[in-house]
């Protein structure tokens, strides 16, 4: 039986997952991932979406901008979850240079009307509290001044929890995962909708 128009229109939509170790499953087994759980999820509750994980181990905000036109060429995403930065603080890079690289990789993204939910991000306490407030400002200041969708903290109610992290202390294991789609579940949920009506699919 052939599928409908309106089923193939809904499975051609993609949601991209652009990050870096935190998303690629860095220590455990791609499908233990979350972005693997995701997948599921949305095939289970009936939304059709296919999920692209683009994400790089060790990847920074400046690869990730010299790589995303190539990626948005290939790929077309209808929405793009961004979780980029962690690498630039561990490095102590300036935070003016995440920002930068950010925005511009949202402005492309909003420029070819792709639908944006940006992960926030954390140091770890022993960066300093200035920096530390700082760069986690820096999230809801661009999702502010670009409208978008955004999650405060993707390691929310992981992050620091024993039995939740790998031995680095930066990674979640396998248990942790779960607890990362409940996270961005929410804020994604309106995005979905969205996207699943646009264009009549």
């Amino acid at each position: 039986m052939l599928a409908s128009p309106a089923t193939l229109a809904a499975q051609s939509k993609v949601i991209l997952v652009y990050g870096d170790s935190l998303s690629a499953g860095y220590g455990i087994r791609v499908e233990q991932g979350w972005v693997s759980l995701l997948a599921q999820r949305t095939q289970k509750e009936g939304y059709g979406f296919r999920v692209v994980n683009a994400s790089v181990s060790g990847e920074t905000t400046a690869g990730g901008l010299s790589r995303l036109p190539h990626t948005l060429a290939v790929q077309r995403p209808n929405i793009v979850l961004l979780e980029l930065g962690a690498n630039d603080g561990l490095r102590g890079l300036p935070l003016d240079l995440t920002r930068g690289n950010l925005d511009q990789m949202i402005t492309l993204l909003q420029n070819q009307h792709v639908a944006v939910l940006l992960l926030g991000l954390r140091m770890p306490p022993n960066y300093g509290e200035r920096y530390t407030t700082a760069f986690a400002d820096m999230y809801q200041q661009l999702a502010a001044a670009h409208k978008i969708a955004w999650l405060p903290f993707l390691l929310e109610r992981v992050a620091l929890t024993p039995g939740l992290m790998q031995a680095d202390g930066l990674h979640p294991n396998e248990q942790g995962q779960p607890l990362l789609l409940d996270n961005v579940w929410p804020k994604l949920l309106p995005l979905l909708r969205a996207a699943g009506t646009a264009g009549g699919a």
